[in-house]
């Protein structure tokens, strides 16, 4: 693998590299980026792979070579301390928690000794503390070379640091942002980069689609009144009466999130009744919004932050009108490379407006057109059975070099497919006890030590509650972690150190999450992990296939879910010494013509219907029948 790399470097090439479990793909495209890479940009998907990357992966391959290269590492903006809003935030104590108290004092200490401003390396203020907020910047909220403290800034720094190094390693999200934004630094790399890796490189399409598409908030507008508020008081308390002028704003911007009354909605536009309230609520908005900026505009002078809440009103407002004139025209005007779906999607307490291209492909072929330089995509999920088609036409990367190395792990031997019988249709009310009552007796073999992955968060949070129920009834000495009752570190941590727990989560957990050893050995899967067909941009994509005469389902839903699916079982066997089993409940696996392409690309497992194997598997016979009942009854 890693000589396939070092070709594409030297020739300035494109190459597609799958690779699976313990290939060692890091070590094998780190070794020729470091050698003859020239200037690489390296991508990952996380924040939390960035800084594995940067602090224990490529030292040790530098190391080794003996390699002379700097490396940096670049963020986006928000995980830097901001100098401004720190002092800002210190002045006017707006503080709501006193947990947030405590963290700013925290954070106040930590300037005056870091020397990044990453705030990764903060570790008591949690990443998810509100105070964050307050204490970075937004590029709406940066004042650029205008600041006091632009000498000192985090985000200059490890700009500049960046430009100066040999690899660069940053994450999907930083990189799209850039390419779409240009405001993450990395569209000044670009130019002078010889070598693009991107790692874990199966998460780009959903990335780059992100990006690549326009999205405005009510969430935006509400944090803008709040700064125009505090800035129009500060700055030009007598230039209007600000309080009022702001109240009207976010009352629009609320009222425009009510026109839907349900707690979460997704919907295309062409989904929403023309008799709506919501096209009134939205004419509001933009009507209140204008009224702000007029009022803003005569008082811009008295300060750089008042012009800049100016700027950001217009550029909401812009983005506004934007989305109404796409949905005037009916979005048919756009060129058939650039065909969008516009869509709504409503949270508890803020509304999204959403316009999506239908693909990347010829978006992301623009972005790699001019200099020439090597291009390298590598996963462990890439291919559908050695086919590369559904992701190099997502893509756009048609006509490039695909190649797959297989694991070197002795799937047959390690690893077990089970497949229970007698469960019902995944679409039926009771699936998730069904799964429940089906996994009991696995789980109770395995001795704990599992990872339960649903595909919805109503799936985690039923799982959680019958099997604590019944872990308590009978006296089970399983520890249970749930999704969303800590941070994803922090469950992996205790799950680890607990060697017999069960961990119920959902698609965070599907990725990205390394156990090895014996406090890992069964992985239950409830369902075939679909899209959900409500999904109103998966809706327009396959309707776009089928303009085209293709298969909306066999083109893209079941190559998606079956890329998907290879990552949650890739979870199960991480080295050359781990055994487990793999345990999907979903009964389409064997029923539905289309099971056989999807457990062909998973690893080759041995496979079987019988609990009595499973248990066999685990060295445990004493699991029999009776305790199968006792578990049913304990659900009765």
């Amino acid at each position: 693998m890693a000589k396939a790399i070092a070709s594409a470097i030297t020739s300035q090439q494109t190459l597609i590299a799958e690779a699976g479990t313990g290939t060692g793909k890091t070590f094998a495209y780190l070794v020729p980026a470091l050698l003859w890479g020239g200037k690489v940009i390296l991508s990952t998907g996380t924040k939390n792979l960035q800084d594995q990357l940067y602090l224990r992966d490529i030292p040790t391959v530098r190391k080794a070579l003996n390699a002379p290269v700097s490396v940096a590492l670049l963020k986006g903006r928000a995980n830097y301390l901001c100098h401004y809003h720190l002092e800002r935030t210190l002045q006017n104590g707006r503080l709501t928690s006193r947990d947030d108290v405590g963290y700013l004092r925290d954070i106040s200490r930590f300037v005056k000794t870091t020397g990044t401003g990453d705030k990764a390396e903060l570790s008591k203020v949690p990443e998810s503390a509100l105070v964050w907020n307050l204490v970075t910047s937004t590029r709406d909220t940066c004042l650029g070379a205008e600041c006091q403290y632009y000498q000192d800034c985090f985000v200059m720094k490890a700009r500049k640091e960046a430009q100066q190094a040999d690899v660069v390693v940053v994450n999907h999200h930083l990189f799209f942002a850039d390419v779409a934004l240009k405001d993450t630094g990395v569209a000044e790399l670009l130019p002078s980069a010889n070598t693009i890796i991107f790692d874990e490189a199966h998460q780009l399409p959903e990335t780059a689609t992100l990006f690549f598409g326009e999205t405005v908030s009510t969430s935006q507008v509400l944090e803008l009144c709040r700064d125009v508020l505090a800035e129009g008081l500060a700055n030009a308390r007598d230039g209007a009466d600000w309080p009022k002028l702001v109240s009207t704003v976010e009352r629009a911007a609320r009222d425009l999130r009510l026109a839907f009354p349900q707690d979460v909605v997704r919907l295309a536009i062409n989904q929403i009744a023309p008799s709506s309230i919501f096209f009134p609520a939205l004419e509001k908005l933009q009507e209140e919004l204008q009224a702000m900026s007029a009022v803003l505009e005569k008082q811009a002078e008295r300060a750089e932050t008042i012009e800049q809440c100016r700027a950001r009103t217009i550029e909401l407002m812009d983005k506004l009108s934007k989305w109404d004139s796409a949905r005037a025209k009916g979005n048919d005007s756009a060129s058939p490379d650039q065909e969008r779906v516009l869509w709504v999607e409503a949270f508890s307490s803020s509304l999204q407006l959403h316009q999506t291209p239908l693909s990347i492909a010829p978006i992301f072929s623009k972005q790699r057109e001019g200099t020439p330089r090597a291009w390298i995509f590598t996963s462990a999920t890439l291919a559908v059975k050695n086919d590369f088609n559904h992701y190099t036409s997502q893509m756009g990367l048609w006509n490039e070099i695909a190649r797959s190395w297989p694991s070197p792990f002795d799937y047959d031997q390690q690893g077990l497919l089970y497949v229970p019988e007698n469960m019902p249709q995944p679409n039926s009310l009771d699936y998730t006890d069904a799964v429940v009552d089906a996994a009991l007796p696995v789980i109770e073999a395995a001795g704990g030590r599992a990872f339960l992955l649903c595909t919805t968060i109503r799936a985690v949070n039923r799982a959680a509650e019958r099997l604590r129920e019944i872990f308590e009834k009978r006296k089970l000495p399983f520890p249970l972690m749930v999704q969303g009752e800590a941070g994803r570190t922090e469950l992996l941590d205790r799950f680890r150190n607990a060697g017999n727990a069960v961990l119920i989560g959902s698609q965070s957990f599907w990725e990205g999450v390394d156990v090895r050893g014996e406090a890992l050995s069964l992985v239950i899967i409830d369902k075939l992990p679909f899209s959900p067909p409500d999904d109103p941009v998966l809706a327009a994509r396959i309707e776009a296939l089928e303009r085209k005469g293709l298969n909306g389902f066999v083109h893209h839903q079941l190559p998606e879910a079956i890329i998907n699916l290879k990552q949650g079982a890739g979870r199960l066997i991480r080295d050359e010494t781990d055994r487990g089993v793999l345990m999907i409940c979903d009964p389409r696996l064997i029923s539905k013509p289309y099971g056989r392409r999807i457990w062909q690309s998973l690893p080759p497992f041995k496979r079987t219907r019988d609990a009595a194997v499973v248990r066999g598997f685990f060295g445990d016979q004493d699991i029999g029948a009776p305790q199968r009942e006792s578990a049913d009854t304990a659900s009765d």
